[in-house]
């Protein structure tokens, strides 16, 4: 398994320009959202308690994360509670309407994160890695860790290693970063 900066620095190489990055703050959360939405519908309950897919794949990414970094995937628990919740609420709703949320949400989130690679000029890092997905929303916790100044020898770290394999990728660095 690849560490946290190993896949950071994956992610990272494929999001330098400000814009692109700033796509993705709100793009994958939606994303995750809307993907929570429609996991809701897949529902059992169990002992009384209601489990659906979406926390199940929440509880799976979650593990994956505290392996990964305790604070990060600390975080990450408290955004995917949250998401969790209101998708749940969402879920709960007539399925037509739920589906109007999934699709504004998960299709919105694609659309406005694409936007972003059209300025980044490189296409997503799924395309070349799809378990980068997983990574998306570490990352942008991550970011914001960074731009507090929690982290910096990781976040040095990710960004030597983003240069590195944009290096070897033959695209220049960009100098807008944030």
């Amino acid at each position: 398994m690849q560490t946290l900066e190993q896949q950071m620095g994956f992610y990272a190489a494929y999001h330098q320009d400000a814009r692109n990055k700033a796509t993705h703050f709100v793009g994958v959360p939606m994303i995750v959202f809307g993907l929570f939405i429609a996991l809701g519908w897949a529902r059992i309950e169990a002992g009384g308690v209601p489990l659906t897919a979406a926390m199940l794949l929440a509880a799976v990414v979650l593990a994956w994360y505290f392996v990964l970094d305790v604070p990060l995937a600390l975080a990450m628990l408290a955004i995917n509670g949250v998401l969790l919740y209101l998708a749940d609420l969402v879920s709960r709703q007539p399925v037509s309407s739920g589906l109007v949320w999934f699709l504004v949400f998960f299709g919105g989130g694609w659309v406005i994160q694409l936007i972003g690679h059209v300025w980044e000029g490189r296409k997503p890092a799924l395309v070349d890695n799809l378990f980068q997905i997983f990574v998306a929303p570490i990352f942008l916790a991550a970011e914001v860790f960074f731009a507090l100044g929690y982290k910096p020898a990781l976040h040095a770290a990710v960004q030597e290693r983003a240069r590195e394999l944009r290096a070897a990728a033959g695209i220049a660095a960009r100098t807008a970063t944030a």
